[in-house]
């Protein structure tokens, strides 16, 4: 009866509350292989495309680089960007990136030689004869980073799950409409993702090793199939499609039933999660010897003509790849990086791919619909049915809103994971994710100002506390000097007294004057007569100076010459 419940629990999968079902629209872009770009002239490369500081630069304008060479060094949370063609660096200045605003960032900029030269590749083919510590860095130098999510360096991720991790969860869930990058990497690459997989658990060595993923990729669900028939360490779990099974916590509780703690990580209950993109690229670092220069992206949107999954350069211009699909741009055009729900629109369209992007998405102007007034809210309580993270969206509105950041807090925005299920169902039309993202952007800026408020107090007690100590130690070394004298004033104090006593040892001795001596006066005349000599040198030299100018000076001469005459 044991091993029956192990096995039942063991297949089990755990449904998380709220969820919407929107419209899949995955068969415009999933059903087409993997194709080429063409190299675009011109590449951007943000130095920044995940989760923490930039690198320091490594290369200089002017120089020649190949693709897959350092354009900065990685140190700790900080991941190097790669060149992701051969070419000339022709400028290191800021550029509009990836982001709702289009906020310039420092990059590198490349012009492309055509040559495509790769670096030498030194590939690790026998990776398991390898250290724990070497792959990691490899990872970590190799520019790997969560390419389905924020960017977290995927390095950093490995290093802190250390030999606490018991489960290894693979996230294919891709559940977001529109987006088939992962899906179809699965199709044409299964073999290399598995392999990145097995990659990632020699590393961690985990107890488990679960892919999760969606029951909408029958074709994706089959290559995996087949690439673990003959494996019993890797567990496929076909999970039922509902929106956002691929969120990191909710696809954590379906599959295991562990929920993540309020404030804290999976790995704290053991759990590691990396995408499918990601277990690609640590393949294609470790065994092929390749930096991360380009991921899979979906092109899709009625505005395409060929939609499909492109294998992108990092830095290229998303007008390259769009003209490249067939782009046929309306007059009031949008273009979405991501998908419909997380993803957010361009404002120009000469920012460059980077590591995150998954999804451009180009759709006509009746696709989505037109844009819909804002409403008040009606306390409907729809918001909070679909909350995967059973948060009260319309309490957070309503303090975000107002400027309420601690009640906000206090309510849990920072578990809000930005889904966008409830302005999906919210039937006032109101955009609850824009509130909630300017909320907790809010909040972090307060945090930090406090933070940097706090360091300027520590900095301040901490002079004044040096200050006294110096003070302290300033009084008690003149107390010290004052309550005991030096050696050398001691023995300057003995010797003044020593003459005082001789001099009044002196002066008690009688005076004895003999009959008909005279006074010594010898030392005090031959001081005097010395002293005028002396005087007598000097005015005979200051004479001797005076006549010398005298003759030097013609013009004196006349004039003593005319008052003469």
């Amino acid at each position: 009866m044991l091993k029956l419940f192990s096995a039942f629990r063991k297949n089990k999968i755990w449904d998380f509350n709220g969820g919407i079902h929107p419209p899949e629209m995955k068969t415009q872009s999933n059903g087409t292989p993997l194709r080429q770009v063409p190299l675009a002239q011109r590449f951007v490369i943000p130095l920044k495309q995940h989760i923490g500081a930039e690198g320091e630069l490594c290369v200089s304008v002017g120089d020649k680089v190949l693709r897959g060479q350092p354009l900065t060094r990685g140190h700790g949370k900080m991941l190097p960007v790669h060149a992701p063609t051969s070419g000339t660096v022709t400028a290191i200045a800021p550029h509009s990136t990836a982001h709702p605003s289009a906020l310039a960032e420092l990059s590198v900029i490349i012009d492309a030689d055509g040559e495509d030269c790769w670096i030498p590749r030194d590939g690790w083919a026998d990776y398991r004869t390898r250290s724990r510590e070497e792959l990691i860095e490899r990872i970590h130098q190799f520019g790997v980073a969560g390419l389905g999510g924020a960017g977290f360096p995927t390095g950093v991720k490995l290093q802190g799950g250390g030999d606490k991790i018991e489960t290894l969860i693979i996230n294919a869930a891709e559940c977001e409409p529109y987006i088939t990058a992962d899906d179809r990497l699965m199709q044409d690459c299964a073999a290399q993702v598995v392999e990145g997989i097995r990659i990632l658990a020699h590393i961690l060595q985990p107890r488990e090793i679960l892919i999760g993923i969606e029951d909408n990729k029958p074709q994706a669900i089959s290559m995996l199939r087949a690439v673990l028939a003959d494996s019993n360490d890797i567990s496929l779990r076909v999970i039922p499609t509902k929106y956002p099974s691929g969120g990191a916590k909710q696809l954590t509780y379906i599959l295991t039933g562990k929920q993540v703690p309020h404030g804290g990580r999976s790995s704290d209950i053991g759990v590691l999660m990396q995408n499918v993109g990601t277990a690609y690229a640590v393949k294609r670092a470790v065994i092929d010897g390749e930096p991360i220069t380009e991921r899979v992206v979906t092109l899709t949107g009625e505005a395409i003509a060929r939609p499909g999954n492109v294998w992108a350069r990092l830095g290229t211009p998303v007008r390259h790849l769009l003209n490249d699909a067939g782009f046929c741009p309306s007059a009031d055009q949008m273009v979405i990086m991501g998908g419909p729900l997380m993803g957010f629109t361009l404002p120009w369209l000469d920012v460059p791919v980077v590591k995150i992007t998954n999804c451009l998405l180009a759709p006509s102007a009746n696709e989505l619909g037109e844009p819909q007034e804002e409403q008040s809210c009606i306390r409907c309580s729809a918001c909070a049915d679909a909350c995967p993270a059973d948060l009260l969206p319309q309490q957070l509105y309503w303090f975000s809103k107002g400027q309420q950041h601690d009640k906000a807090t206090t309510h849990n925005i920072a578990d809000c994971i930005e889904c966008g299920a409830c302005a999906w169902v919210c039937p006032s039309n109101i955009p609850l994710v824009q509130y909630f993202r300017q909320e907790k952007a809010e909040i972090a800026a307060i945090r930090q100002e406090e933070k940097r408020a706090a360091e300027a107090k520590a900095r301040f007690e901490a002079r004044q506390a040096r200050l006294e100590r110096e003070k302290a130690a300033r009084l008690e070394r003149h107390k010290s000097a004052a309550v005991q004298p030096a050696a050398k004033d001691k023995d300057a104090i003995a010797a003044a007294l020593a003459r005082v006593k001789e001099k009044q040892a002196q002066a008690t001795q009688p005076i004895v004057i003999k009959a008909g001596e005279r006074p010594d006066n010898s030392a005090i005349i031959a001081a005097r007569e010395a002293r005028k000599a002396q005087a007598r040198a000097k005015q005979a030299e200051l004479q001797q100076t005076n006549d010398a100018a005298t003759v030097a000076d013609p013009r004196k001469t006349a004039v003593e010459a005319a008052i003469a005459r």
